[in-house]
């Protein structure tokens, strides 16, 4: 399940750096800028949790790789309603990250289960 996740949070990441290659030639930096910090640290911070300690700084990693792709589907949903992407990029990336995020959940979820156990 961990590949998965690397992999989709990855591929994610891309997406969001191409997001924000294209807000910048319309010259909107500020919300780019915003979207490309959560939307790639959600990816460096899965690649992190490889590597952790212990099972509790695993969950730490994840927990807040977690909340960098809510906050990536808040800049997303900002970017659609105030006219800077398009319908069908919001919803191939909002889907996408929505995915990313249900996984880190689940994983989150059956982390702490076992470590409680």
């Amino acid at each position: 399940m961990a590949n998965i996740l690397k992999e989709k949070s990855f591929d994610l990441a891309l997406n969001i750096i191409q997001l924000s290659k294209d807000l910048q030639s319309k010259s909107e930096f500020v919300l780019s800028k915003q979207v490309l910090r959560s939307g790639t640290a959600v990816g460096a911070l899965v690649r992190e949790s490889q590597n952790a300690e212990s099972a509790k700084d695993f969950i730490h990693k994840l927990s807040i790789a977690q909340k960098e792709c809510d906050e990536t589907l808040y800049w997303l949903e900002l970017l659609f309603r105030s006219n800077y992407i398009e319908k069908e990029i919001f919803s191939k990336l909002y889907t996408d990250c929505s995915e990313v995020l249900k996984i880190l959940k689940s994983i989150i979820i059956t982390s702490k289960q076992k470590l409680n156990s």
